[in-house]
């Protein structure tokens, strides 16, 4: 088959490409709100759900499943926050292959002065998104990141929920 014969896509028309645009522009928009914390938008995701959590400690499954995240990318993003003192991961006491994710004081700190900022970067894209369409948007993607049919079954994101 020669180039010629393959169909062209419509500008915009593949879901997928649309998406992975729109969320290293959000990713982009918000890791430029939170830099004065010294936070990455997927940091501030990550310190926000173990801190949701309170003293129900995560486990790194936890968080995966919760942010639709492989494991193994929790890890690498969870080493930077362990490193600066952010958060500790300690052994699961009823199962000792399992890791749980604890908020140090530290960690709280970070995640109360970043806060202020991570909401001045909601205002702003409301405003100029319209509040209307951001929660909309915010509706739609929640469906989307939650369809566990849209997972092919050989991925390890895959799973049935009981």
């Amino acid at each position: 088959m020669a180039d010629q014969d393959l169909p062209v896509m419509e500008r915009n028309r593949c879901n997928c490409v649309a998406l992975r645009k729109a969320s290293r522009h959000m990713t982009l928009f918000y890791d430029a709100a939170l830099e004065p914390s010294g936070l990455r938008s997927t940091q501030y995701a990550l310190l926000t759900e173990i801190h949701r959590r309170g003293d129900a400690a995560p486990s790194i499954g936890d968080l995966a499943d919760a942010l639709v995240m492989d494991q193994s990318t929790i890890g690498q993003n969870l080493r930077p926050l362990q490193r600066d003192g952010l958060v500790t991961l300690e052994r699961d006491e009823t199962d000792r292959r399992s890791r749980r994710v604890k908020l140090t004081r530290t960690g709280r700190a970070r995640l109360a002065d970043a806060r202020p900022l991570w909401l001045a970067a909601q205002e702003k894209f409301e405003d100029g998104f319209g509040r209307r369409a951001a929660a909309g948007l915010r509706n739609v993607l929640v469906g989307i990141a939650g369809d566990q049919s849209l997972i092919p079954e050989r991925h390890e994101l895959h799973h049935e929920k009981a």
